[in-house]
């Protein structure tokens, strides 16, 4: 059963680029670890909330954006395989820079419940 790592974040706007060459280096980290896809996304309609939203969700401020974003794998069992594999060998990790504050970054994993398509 596919399982689900998601993450909501804030970025700077003037780190766009930064982050999706990073984005681009971490595929290449998941991939190798068996993810099967990644989506990244720069939030273009994401408006602040009464009660609560992705903007106050991450703190966001006024020069960042929001960034939403998924790692598909095949199974849970390989995604903790994955993280436990990073955790060890922190040298793959080490050479990417996170382009946003990432205590501000939460994140989570998820089962798949409906999936359908037009």
């Amino acid at each position: 059963m596919p399982y689900y790592q998601g993450f909501l974040a804030a970025v700077p706007e003037a780190n766009k680029e930064r982050y999706r060459e990073e984005a681009t280096k971490a595929w290449e980290l998941f991939k190798g670890l068996g993810a099967v896809q990644m989506v990244e996304t720069w939030g273009v309609d994401v408006p602040d909330g009464k009660v609560t939203s992705f903007p106050m969700a991450t703190k966001k401020t006024d020069d960042e954006t929001v960034i939403f974003s998924w790692i598909v794998w095949p199974d849970r069992a390989t995604c903790d395989a994955a993280t436990r594999k990073m955790m060890e060998d922190h040298s793959a990790a080490a050479e990417m820079e996170m382009p946003f504050e990432g205590m501000r970054m939460m994140w989570g994993g998820f089962e798949e419940l409906v999936n359908v398509r037009a």
